[in-house]
């Protein structure tokens, strides 16, 4: 990209954040429940459980996509 690592460093960690933002919008779209609700209002720990797996594995891919 630039010859510059810290701003390399800078933009692939916005885009991964961008992309992240993304994908967990989507999920909270697509799931058959509403996500948000489900963890804070009910206490629903399968439900938090299941989203924070979603996104480590969405930053762990987002991650080996971008080294």
């Amino acid at each position: 990209m630039t010859d510059y690592p810290v701003l390399n460093a800078l933009i692939f960690a916005v885009i991964g954040i961008a992309v992240f933002a993304v994908a967990i919008s989507i999920l909270a779209k697509l799931a058959p429940f509403n996500l948000w609700k489900e963890i804070v209002h009910e206490h629903n720990v399968a439900a938090a459980v299941f989203a924070g797996a979603v996104a480590l594995g969405l930053c762990w891919i987002i991650a080996a996509t971008m080294h």
